[in-house]
This record gives C-alpha cells, structure tokens and sequence, in this order.
C-alpha cells in the first residue's frame, strides 16, 4: 500500500466569503453513507458497524477486489491525492450505500475513482456485487455533476478480459457521470504493476488541469499508520491470526464467510500422484455442524499462513522481537480504516497470518523503503524500479519479478536496506486466501469437501527455492499432528460452473491436471441422480496429464465410473508417453463426430477448468474447427457459434492463469 503523501495546501478547500455552515456537503454525503452502513449491518450482524467522520476528503476511491490488488491500488490512489493538495480515501463499495453516489456532485473538485477488478468469467469481485446490481437496475439514477475515472484489473487470458472495469465506465457514463480520464486496463497476465503506474502517471496531471489545482508533484514520504507497543496488555485482547472477530477461532459462530471463517478439520491427506516429482495432493475437511451448504462446482476459499521458516529469517534479518505486541493505528481518525490488520497482535502473528511476504514486492514499497538503505547506490536502485522509466521498468522486471525476489529476498541481496518493521509491515499487502474448486459432490458428501492440488515449488533464478505459501501449508496439514486435529480455516464462494438443471442434458467435460477437481463432484452427482433412479444422459470426460503410470489422477474412481456407465465415455490423454505429445484438444479433434452431435444435435453442455493462457484456448481452437469442418461453418461463424453456447449457459469455465 503506498505511502507516498505530501502536504495538503490550502487552495483546494472551499473558499468562503461568509462564515461556514455547520454541515459541509461532504459531511451530509457521508452521513448518508453512514446511515446506509448502518442498516446494513443491522440486516448483517456479521459486519462489524464503522463509524466514519471524514472532514474534508474529496477524493474517493471505490475498490472491487478479490485477491487485494485492487484494494492495494485504491490506497495508493488515496494517498497519492495527497501529493496534489487534494485529500483521499479509499472506501468498500460494500459497505457504503451506492445510492448516495450521486450526493459526491455537490462537493467541489470532487471525484470517485473506482479500482475494480474482474473475476471469474467477467463476474463482479464479492465486494462488488451490490454495486453491480445496483448499476443493472436503476436505469432512472441521475449521475448528471458526478465526476469519475476507472482503473480496471484483469487478464487477457480471461474471456472476458476487465468485464467489470469496462461495465462500470460505461454505465457511468450512461447514467449521466463524467469521465474525466480514459479507463485505464491493466493486464495480469503481462505487468499489472507497470499498466497502473503508466495509467496512473498521466492520470494525476489530468486531475490537477481538470480542477485547476497546482500539481505539487510531493514525493515525501508521510506513514500512514504509528506504532503502538503494548508492554503490559491482557492476551485475551490480543488477536492469534482471527480474520474478524477476537476469540473466532475459539467460539465458532455461523454463518461462515470471509469475514468469519469455519475452522474445517482436516480428515483425509493423501499423495494423489504414484510418481515423478511433484507432488499432487487429495485433501478432505469435514463441515460437520457448521451449516454451511455447497454445490458441485462452487470453490472452497482456504485462509493459509506464512512458512515460521520464513518468519523467523525476516524477523532475524531486520532484528526484532516477533513477539512483541504492537498496534498499528491510522493517523487518520476519519479513515474507517483503523488498522492494515486485526490489532493488536504480534510482529510474529502479523507476519505469519495477515501479510504476504511470499510473493514479490511493488515498486511503491521498493521506493518507501529506499529511504532505509544506507548505500546511495541502493537507494538509487530501489527509487529506480519504482519509476515509470523504461531503465527502471527494466530492472524491476528482471531483479524483482524475473529472479522471483520477495521481500526476504531483497532484504538479503542489499545487506545496506534495515527498514523498521513497523514501516514494513505497514506497506506489505495483506496474505490473501486461496480458492479451490471443490472435487466433491454435496448430495453424497454434504459434511465434507474435497480438495485437488498441485504443491507449488521451484527454484528462482537467484537459486532460491520458492514455495506456494497455500499448497505446501495444505501439505503439512496431517489429519493428526501430535495428537492434535489439524484444521484450515474456510468459507465457501459460490459458482457459476453448474450442472444443466435437466439431468438429461448431455454433458461434456474437460479437466486435465488438477482441472479434474470440479469434474469429480460432477461424475459423483450424476452417479447419485442415477442411483435415485433418474434419468441421465451422457456423460463425457476428457482428462490429461503427463504419464499413466506416474499422475493419472483418480484412475480408480474415474474406471469405475466408465464401468458402471456413469462415464459414457472416457478420454485420457497422456502427452509424454509418446514421442509425440498428446493434449485433450487433440481427443475432442479424435472424436469429432459424437462431440458434434452432442453439441448440436442433444444439446450438450460444455464444461473446461484448468489452465486458461494454453488449455481453454486450444479447446475453444479444436471446437471452432470441427464447428467448420463438421458444421459447414467458416471460422467466423464457428466463434460465433461457440459465443451462442456460451450465451445460453451452455459453455463455462473455471480456468485460472
């Protein structure tokens, strides 16, 4: 999160040549906000009330986001206000009645930004599924006076590349706002660090011109939140890694979600492939008595904690006590935002469970730490790739996120860079959880999940090994571990990725690797519907992987499903025992008939999770082509034609990049 402020001058406040009114317009915009949050909290006790008294903010920057990133860019964005006289905020669409947005005109050089992020195919974030909703249905809202600007976070590998970012532009503007900046689009699958920084360097200068206000251009840096040290406080007031509320953990209460997580525990943990050298795992956690309902199809979300390993060695290198119990507490007493993670708690608990110390560092951390390295040389570097030139863009790339550095790793390769802990803690982005697709079906396992997983680890370019924070947690988490059950906490995020409502529906399904996960849930509800003497119709697999004899995933189940007739039809592809690699594109291409007649003739529904830059798109290639060669189509009508399935609820995806 960037704490890159300056001083606020004068001349962006309301000049008045009689005496102020009590109640500015602000105030009276978020009272209203107020009010609205809290009647939603009323009719969700879950969410804690917040109280929120801004005086003179006039920059607000709303955040759709799921993984943080764009939670992370709308804080810089609110503290980058700063830097040009101008005063942020960033707020949660979610807790804020949008209705009021149109209440923001009334205050002068006012603006709302919105960072929003797509997830899925082209869904909005959770956060930023109300706002959505009220966007969609309130066709008659007078935006008219409302300035504005997007920023949207996405991946071209994604279908629906920035969905939501594009949607909320145009209907803003459809609704009367005013953009006064271009959207800006930034890619995940190339450098979403460099899109927003070149957005959001053009962005600011546009701002000043557009209010008439002197770009100050102030690069000091100001914390955002002071240290507290506790030194005699009751541990039962001191947060252990909770996500809400204080004692969660201890006094489970539904319903589970990601403010309140279910505590699941761990009841199968076993090695899925029979050789070679990775590591692909089959996990069960039992949900027993915690009314929490799935479907086949939904993903599991899974709130994982740092390696102590890793911990320890921070905690070595910047020379702290990780036990010592501190706050961080905001300097700003009107932000709702009291504190960058549940407080207090310790440096140890902090690092462990609530910051993410795995992956690489921003360049808006890079530049506020530079103030800490006592070699000039360092300093340069680090104020360098945080830059917009393309010197520094290039070294960013190949230091920080080509040799895979995190934050540990930078701290170890420029010996000179001592941060204070507190500084660090504060600009390092929150650990995030992971989603799964859930490999089980609730009609036969309504108390238990299943999980598939791959354990990620590799060696970086610096010799390091990096491991994925979640999959190598998961793998230590044995059903018993000195006696004690080992638990995760979770919630469940529901899906689109569904089974037709009639069972009869042909179905066709493409999972190779881990992307089997959702498929088994699916072959286990057919299963079931069957055994409950329903009609089913065929029901066909196409799954991948590398050998027969080393990580062919659920051979047993997956056999005996195509004995018993549950499987129709069962198609492995097995891509490197032959000379000539094999791919389940090619198995769709191999029986081009029977699939076409599906899709066509027995309106088959098509279900592809996996990876989403290779697999999803050569799948899509091989339909568009028996669309051609079977259908009589030219390649333009066979996308489309695809496009049509997709549209009707015939074609979903659970892909990742």
């Amino acid at each position: 999160m960037t704490d890159m402020d300056a001083e606020t001058t004068a001349h962006t406040e309301p000049m008045a040549d009689e005496e102020e009114p009590l109640f500015s317009n602000l105030d009276l915009f978020l009272f209203s906000l107020i009010v609205g949050l809290v009647v939603y909290w009323f009719m969700s006790l879950s969410i804690p009330c917040v109280s929120i008294c801004p005086q003179s903010k006039n920059i607000i920057v709303f955040y759709g986001s799921q993984t943080g990133t764009g939670e992370e860019f709308a804080n810089r964005m609110s503290k980058d206000a700063q830097r040009y006289g101008m005063k942020g905020m960033a707020a949660d669409p979610e807790e804020y009645e949008m209705g009021e947005l149109s209440r923001l005109s009334e205050i002068k050089n006012s603006l709302a930004i919105f960072c929003m992020a797509t997830y899925g195919e082209g869904d909005p974030t959770d956060n930023a599924q109300d706002f959505y909703d009220w966007l969609q249905e309130n066709d008659d809202e007078d935006l008219s006076g409302l300035n504005y600007t997007v920023f949207a976070l996405g991946n071209k590998t994604y279908e629906h590349y920035n969905a939501m970012g594009k949607y909320v532009d145009k209907r803003l503007e459809e609704l009367g706002a005013k953009r006064i900046f271009d959207l800006g689009l930034g890619d995940d699958d190339g450098n979403l660090e460099e899109d927003f920084i070149s957005w959001r360097e053009q962005f600011w200068p546009a701002v000043c011109e557009h209010f008439g206000v002197e770009a100050l251009g102030d690069d000091s840096s100001i914390r955002q939140y002071e240290l507290k040290e506790h030194t005699d406080i009751n541990m039962n007031k001191v947060y252990t890694g909770e996500i809400g509320r204080l004692k969660s953990f201890e006094v489970q209460k539904p319903p589970f979600d990601s403010k309140n997580p279910f505590l699941a525990t761990v009841t199968v943990n076993r090695r899925l492939n029979k050789a070679g050298d990775r590591h692909l795992m089959h996990l069960e956690v039992d949900i027993s008595g915690s009314k929490i309902r799935y479907e086949s199809g939904d993903h599991i979300a899974i709130f994982p904690t740092n390696d102590s390993a890793l911990v320890n060695k921070l905690g070595q290198i910047l020379g702290v006590d990780l036990d010592a119990v501190i706050s961080l507490n905001n300097l700003d007493e009107e932000s709702n935002k009291k504190h960058p993670f549940p407080c207090p708690t310790s440096y140890r608990t902090a690092l462990t469970h609530y910051l993410d110390i795995t992956n690489s560092p921003r360049t808006n951390v890079l530049y506020e730490l530079a103030q800490y390295a006592s070699d000039p040389k360092d300093q340069e570097n680090m104020r360098k790739m945080a830059s917009s030139s393309p010197e520094g863009k290039a070294l960013y790339q190949s230091w920080v996120l080509g040799a895979s550095r995190n934050i540990l790793a930078v701290l170890e390769d420029m010996p000179s860079l001592k941060p204070p802990v507190d500084h660090l803690c504060e600009l390092l982005p929150r650990l995030q959880a992971r989603y799964y697709s859930i490999a089980s079906s609730s009609k036969v396992h309504p108390n238990s999940i299943h999980i598939c997983a791959v354990v990620v680890e590799y060696k970086t370019g610096t010799g390091r090994t990096n491991k994925g924070v979640a999959t190598n947690w998961l793998k230590n988490k044995l059903v018993t571990d000195n006696s004690h059950k080992s638990t995760v906490p979770m919630y469940i995020r529901k899906s689109q990725f569904r089974l037709p409502f009639k069972a009869t529906n042909p179905v066709i399904m493409i999972g190779p690797g881990t992307g089997i996960a959702p498929f088994m849930g699916f072959i286990q509800e057919r299963a079931w519907l069957k055994e409950q003497g329903k009609e089913v119709g065929e029901t066909v697999m196409f799954f991948g992987c590398r050998y027969k004899n080393e990580d062919y995933l659920y051979q047993e189940e997956l056999e005996e499903a195509e004995k018993t007739q549950v499987l129709t039809q069962l198609n492995v592809a097995f891509s490197r025992d032959q000379e000539q690699k094999v791919y389940v594109q090619h198995l769709l291409k191999k029986n081009k008939e029977h699939i076409w007649k599906l899709i066509h003739s027995d309106n088959a529904h098509i279900y592809v999770c996996g990876d989403a830059k290779n697999m999803a798109h050569d799948v899509q290639t091989a339909l568009y082509e028996i669309g051609e060669e079977l259908g009589g189509m030219t390649r333009t009508q066979a996308i489309d034609y695809v496009k049509k399935t997709d549209d009707k609820g015939r074609y979903s995806q659970d892909v990742w990049s």
